[in-house]
Formats: C-alpha cells, sequence, structure tokens
C-alpha cells in the first residue's frame, strides 16, 4: 500500500516562509519511478497544480503565481519531496496536496496514481 504524507504546513504572516514535506512510504513503491506533483485547494477555487518535479529532478516546472518564490526539490534516498515557499501571501492559503504519478507530471489531476491527505497552509495579511 502506497501513501503519501505531507507535513509542514501551519500559520505565517504575509511574507514568511514555510517548507512542505511530502514523504512516500510503501513496500512495492518505486520512489524514484516517480514524478511528484504539489496541487492546491483554496476555498472557491479549483485545484491548481502549483509546481512538479520529474523522477530525476532534472526538469521542474511552476504555476505562474508562485514561480520565483518557491522551489520544489526530492531527495530520492529518503522518499521525500520538498516545496520551500517564500515571500508568502494571503492567496497562497490552501490545503496543499502531494500527488504521484507513474507518468510525466501533468497539470491534470487525472494523470496522478496517489495522493496524500494535506496541509493546510494559512497566511495572515
Amino acid at each position: 500500500q502506497v501513501q503519501l504524507v505531507e507535513s509542514g504546513g501551519g500559520l505565517v504572516q504575509a511574507g514568511g516562509s514555510l517548507r512542505l514535506s511530502c514523504a512516500a512510504s510503501g513496500r512495492t513503491f518505486s520512489f524514484s519511478s516517480y514524478d511528484i506533483g504539489w496541487f492546491r485547494l483554496a476555498p472557491g477555487k479549483e485545484l491548481e497544480l502549483v509546481a512538479a518535479i520529474s523522477w530525476s529532478g532534472g526538469d521542474t516546472v511552476y504555476a505562474d503565481s508562485v514561480d520565483g518564490r518557491f522551489t520544489i526539490s526530492r531527495d530520492n534516498a529518503k522518499n521525500t519531496v520538498y516545496l520551500q515557499m517564500n515571500n508568502l501571501k494571503p492567496e497562497d492559503t490552501a490545503i496543499y496536496y502531494c500527488a504521484a504519478t507513474v507518468q510525466r507530471y501533468s497539470t491534470s489531476r487525472l494523470m496522478y496514481d496517489y495522493w496524500g491527505q494535506g496541509t493546510q497552509v494559512t497566511v495572515s495579511s
């Protein structure tokens, strides 16, 4: 059974930083074979891909709204993906989810095979 567990969310003031982690586990889960995406769901908005990283870490992509402020990275030895979020804004408030796909990362939630339970990020003004 595959599990993705997010952590690192919380309440922060605008301009602050948080680092989210996504830890993967599962006896037959080959973490290094999966691209990973970070999505977020804000109240009244649709699920949005924030950032994604290829299985090797060599390719990354960011939403325009976070480009230059967020950095995605991974440590395959630790089965973990990180999302460093700097200069946070109130509009970054959302539940953040990590998801794994054995295919190329995509903006479509339908392409992802496994999802975490989410972690809340709240940015106060």
